[in-house]
């Protein structure tokens, strides 16, 4: 693993003259390539296990913009899938699951090693982008956290507040609790092999995060964290994480020293500068610029970019978004940003 790579250097404490840059979504809608690419393939999830086709546009915005990292395409809910869960997609509304809110659907789930028969495509979309990837670009894996995937395995869908996954969870302990764990054994190895197959950082998306307090985001978003990643360091050794607990306030504060994770990815509902004093301390920090300056650009753009780079500039730091770049975004204004991050 070459630590003339920057996304390494900056997770491994190192602070950088210029931050290393890339992009939650970088390969998505915006993109008029990526459009024709998931055209091609016919829909989302046959993009997702079409390995040619899913390295193919993970490669796009890395010969557009010359990110230093590629994310690997992917969907948090080919997790559960794999598992067992039925899922599809709705155009315009988004992911549908089987749900499960009993014991008895419970028990239908699979674990252990039968999640690789359905998750192979992925593996192998890693392998064709170590190949395939510039030298200087890492490669991040990635999965859901098993908080996160678990609200849309027991809701069905995504939901505002995550309420069916709250209401479970105080109705049922032990089933909401028996889902997480079993999400987080599949996590582990799902990020194990996808590590095996090439990856060389992977990441955690706590998307919903932000929805548990006190007790709750201790014991349902930093214990499983830190159980992944713990064994994630076990099984193999320098290998990064970064984690993304979304929205957690306060709760970003210590989440380095509570996890085990190098890097802790922040939202834009903190300030940079928050993050300095609050977060940074406890190593790497990604983000955090607003989604929005994507769509709007203009100075505004340039200078909220500087803003966070001055930040952040004491400390090592990945920039990036708070979170993903929207299919309204314009790809003029995603080079502004890389430029000014750059100082071009």
């Amino acid at each position: 693993m070459s630590q003339t790579k920057t996304i390494l250097r900056a997770l491994a404490g190192e602070t950088l003259p210029t931050p290393p840059i890339w992009m939650m979504r970088q390969a998505g809608r915006y993109l008029p390539e990526y459009r024709a690419t998931r055209a091609q393939a016919g829909d989302f999830l046959s993009l997702c296990y079409n390995s040619e086709l899913a390295a193919e546009v993970t490669l796009q915005p890395i010969r557009r913009y010359g990110f230093d990292a590629a994310i690997l395409f992917a969907d948090i809910l080919l997790l559960p899938q794999a598992l067992g869960a039925d899922l599809w997609f709705v155009t315009g509304e988004g992911p549908r699951l089987s749900t499960i809110t009993t014991q008895a659907e419970f028990d239908k789930l699979g674990k252990g090693e039968m999640i690789h028969d359905t998750l192979n495509p992925v593996y192998e979309t890693v392998r064709i982008l170590r190949r395939e990837l510039p030298e200087e670009t890492t490669l991040i894996g990635f999965a859901g956290a098993p908080w996160t995937v678990a609200t849309y395995m027991i809701a069905g869908r995504g939901t505002p507040d995550q309420g069916p996954a709250h209401a479970l969870k105080e109705e049922n302990r032990a089933l909401f609790e028996a889902i997480l764990e079993r999400l987080t054994e599949s996590t582990i190895d799902y990020l194990s092999a996808q590590i095996d197959a090439g990856a060389e950082v992977v990441k955690i998306f706590d998307s919903w995060a932000g929805s548990l307090k006190g007790d709750d985001f201790e014991r349902y978003a930093k214990y499983p964290a830190k159980v992944i990643t713990e064994e994630i360091k076990r099984r193999h050794p320098g290998i990064p994480v970064i984690a993304f607990p979304r929205q957690a306030g306060d709760g970003y504060i210590g989440f380095h020293a509570a996890t085990g994770a190098d890097c802790v990815a922040v939202d834009d509902s903190v300030t940079p500068e928050w993050v300095a004093e609050h977060v940074q301390p406890g190593g790497c920090v990604q983000g955090n610029l607003a989604s929005r300056h994507m769509v709007t650009g203009g100075q505004e753009l340039v200078d909220e970019t500087r803003k966070v780079v001055d930040a952040l500039k004491n400390g090592p730091h990945i920039f990036n978004l708070g979170h993903g770049i929207t299919p309204d975004a314009d790809p003029e204004n995603v080079k502004l940003m890389i430029d000014t991050v750059r100082g071009a």
